[in-house]
């Protein structure tokens, strides 16, 4: 095999890698690994022609991904796609595949099955879900959350190092990337309905909210929502940051359920997860960023 560099100046093998889930992040993600000198090999049960990027192989289905790839990366909506993938990678009858790099965001319990359900089949299973959204993986500055012993860690660290800027193993079983995804999206979730409820609280008080933005930026009042989110998508009323308001609620959801399961304190996020639940109900299709919209409306 040839040898080709990572973004952090290490070598590795140019190795054959697999990518299934080719949707708003999987797509770039897979796009980077092409660049960084890897054939890639992907699938993607909504239209793979479609989506593959250029320079990619276009596979019929996982099972034809598992036949032609050493490491397969996924980047799927929830745990049942996850487990679905697994199970019939697991199955392959002419597998190549001996290791599997999870990227979604499926929680604990999905994690865990994944896990158990590869290694009865003699393959390796990371938990590598990733934080940055779009902009991230189109520029290879994501932050990936590893749950995978030390040595697998630093056997698949190069490949993530293209995909993030900052690639951390949090602890050495599967679930615990998926614990630490978690709870930042539940912060960041959290951030974006609160500086929602108070910048309409502004305006209700005849505040510009562009100005109220510009204050908070500069005060302690600062969230990731009004540095980012707020700015860039909801004050020019584009909505468009890029990841679905159905799946935050997932993940709000997949937060709640793990922080019952382990009598976490949850009070908050009881009131989160229902916020997160009706305004999925209320807007099924809507981008993250219209919860502003819906909560500014919300206003008596």
């Amino acid at each position: 095999m040839s040898t080709v560099w990572s973004e952090g100046g290490a070598t590795m093998a140019a190795t054959t890698l697999g990518f299934i889930g080719l949707g708003n992040m999987g797509r770039p993600m897979a796009a980077r690994l092409l660049a960084a000198g890897h054939p890639v090999v992907g699938f993607d049960r909504a239209g793979t022609a479609e989506r593959l990027p250029a320079g990619a192989r276009a596979a019929r289905s996982a099972t034809e991904v598992a036949e032609a790839a050493e490491v397969v990366f996924l980047s799927l909506p929830d745990g049942a796609a996850s487990q679905a993938v697994c199970a019939e990678i697991a199955a392959a009858p002419a597998r190549r595949t001996h290791t599997v790099i999870d990227l979604s965001t499926i929680g604990l319990v999905a994690a865990r099955a994944c896990a158990a359900s590869l290694a009865a089949a003699g393959l390796r299973y990371v938990d590598a879900p990733v934080s940055g959204g779009v902009r991230g993986a189109e520029q290879g500055t994501l932050t990936v959350m590893v749950g995978a012993p030390a040595e697998l860690f630093a056997a698949v660290e190069p490949w993530l190092a293209v995909l993030g800027r900052h690639c951390v193993r949090v602890g050495d079983a599967p679930g615990q990337g998926q614990a630490m995804k978690l709870l930042n999206n539940y912060l960041s979730a959290m951030a974006l309905a609160a500086t929602s409820e108070a910048v309409a609280f502004g305006a209700c008080c005849g505040l510009d909210p562009a100005l109220v933005i510009d204050v908070l930026n500069v005060s302690t009042g600062r969230t990731s929502a009004s540095a980012d989110k707020f700015p860039r998508c909801i004050l020019p009323g584009t909505y468009d940051y890029g990841f679905a308001g159905a799946l935050m609620a997932k993940d709000i959801q997949l937060y709640f359920e793990a922080a019952s399961d382990v009598d976490a304190p949850r009070g908050l996020a009881a009131r989160l997860h229902q916020l997160w639940q009706r305004f999925r109900a209320a807007h099924p299709d809507a981008d993250c960023t219209y919860i502003a919209a819906y909560i500014a409306a919300d206003v008596p």
